[in-house]
């Protein structure tokens, strides 16, 4: 026989668990006890042991005992029952209230009989809470061998403690039967995925300007996140535009970015620009991205011109519905109990409960191209600062590139977007005239 614990345990809400599976918080009370006939050492839920005591707060004497085989009962004690149980891991431990303390057993996991044993539990309900220095008022003997599974026991009732907990736990439903429990497992867990799932759709809906994007905008590439911060809705109506449209907001774009950056007067952009009038390939530099730049940073004509950031308009902050917060209807049974046991998160759900517990006679209060080959890049953190000044230049030459891209949704989304931090400050009247083209040709492009 060895003792893992031997001593003082502190109690809380007359509870003290002995818990064994690291995935679970534990029961809640009418799970613990569903189906005995013994309430002082709740069973019912696999890998765990609801143990009530009289004393609602304080410290009182715990001895827990493993024994090869079945002990002799000392008729000192005044109630005792007995249960069967199986750990549901090689982590077995005493815990106490919230898990605010824990001794480990170190039980096999394998099937034992229990027995609870009990002194003082009517002297210690009378006094409720016991303080540092006071005497001793109730004390608790729990002992584990290994035997087959059989049903709970009442070996022995003294106290109207033991009474009032036996006679609870005998107006309790059974348990569910295991087929039950797994089908309520996997409806829970449905439950929590569909409920995911529906938040993410909410969150994208949000995102996109209240309206769930195609398929092809949700898999196209490029800058569509860019263009979605400024205007959702032009992205949506681009999409639904048609290849002919797309390719004249592109084109359109692409003209404007260098109207605006000053580079329609550089005869190999003003090339390029009439390529993409002519559904022409653009032609050199613009076959290569190095030799863009270059061509840039090394033409003497090169337009010296900075804009401000473009910032994008502020938009309210995504607000879950209520029926994803995961909210719980609770039992008028687990309403009542106002404890929390190992099961914290199920104490936070109950914490709104004003009742008492089912004992009745507790109270319910508880607890940016700088040259030829060279690159840069900004890291902003934050929102972007207006303040800081950009190259139109460098900034309007991917609208011309973009605008040339294969996929006609693409080109326009990627020339937008270029123009549209080409533009800066001044971006929303680029917008504007961007929206018209959906139902009408663009001047001058």
């Amino acid at each position: 026989m060895r003792r893992p614990v031997e001593g003082e345990v502190h109690v809380h809400y007359g509870q003290i668990y002995v818990e064994s599976d690291p995935d679970s918080f534990g029961p809640g009370l009418a799970e613990a006890f569903a189906g005995q006939s013994a309430g002082l050492c709740g069973a019912a839920t696999p890998g765990a042991l609801w143990l009530n005591t009289g004393l609602h707060t304080g410290d009182v004497g715990f001895t827990v005992e493993v024994h090869d085989t079945a002990p002799p009962l000392d008729p000192l004690w005044e109630d005792v029952v007995e249960v069967s149980f199986r750990p549901a891991s090689a982590d077995s431990a005493l815990v106490q209230w919230a898990g605010e303390d824990s001794w480990p057993l170190g039980l096999e996991e394998t099937d034992y009989r229990v027995r609870y044993c009990a002194s003082g539990m009517d002297r210690a309900s009378e006094k409720d809470t016991r303080l540092d220095g006071e005497p001793p008022l109730d004390r608790y003997l729990l002992q584990f061998w290994p035997a087959p599974p059989e049903r709970d026991r009442v070996l022995r009732r003294t106290s109207r403690s033991a009474a009032f907990w036996h006679d609870y736990a005998r107006k309790l439903p059974p348990p569910p039967t295991p087929a039950e429990r797994a089908e309520a497992e996997r409806r829970a867990r449905l439950a929590e995925e569909t409920a995911e799932r529906e938040r993410l759709l909410a969150f994208e809906r949000h995102r996109w300007g209240g309206r769930s994007p195609s398929a092809t905008l949700r898999e196209l590439r490029g800058n569509v996140s860019g263009l979605l911060e400024f205007d959702p809705a032009l992205l949506h109506d681009l999409d639904a535009a048609g290849p002919a449209i797309q390719r004249a907001v592109a084109r359109c774009a692409a003209h404007r970015a260098c109207e605006a950056a000053g580079l329609t007067a550089l005869g190999w952009v003003a090339d390029a620009l009439t390529a993409l009038d002519e559904d022409r390939p653009l032609p050199p530099p613009f076959d290569d991205d190095a030799g863009m730049w270059h061509a840039l940073s090394s033409d003497p004509d090169f337009p010296d011109r900075t804009v401000g950031r473009a910032v994008p308009p502020e938009r309210p902050p995504f607000q879950p519905s209520p029926s994803s917060a995961g909210a719980v209807a609770l039992s008028p049974e687990e309403a009542a109990t106002w404890v929390a046991g190992p099961a914290r998160a199920a104490a936070r759900r109950m914490s709104s409960s004003p009742d008492a517990d089912p004992a009745g006679d507790r109270p319910s209060s508880p607890p940016p191209d700088s040259g030829p080959g060279e690159r840069g890049m900004f890291v902003i953190v934050g929102p972007p600062d207006p303040s800081v000044r950009l190259s139109q230049p460098h900034m309007a030459l991917p609208a011309v590139s973009g605008a040339a891209e294969p996929d006609p949704l693409r080109a326009a989304v990627d020339a937008v977007y270029a123009a549209v931090v080409t533009y800066g400050e001044d971006w929303p009247a680029l917008l504007s005239e961007i929206r018209s083209l959906c139902t009408g040709p663009c001047d001058g492009a």
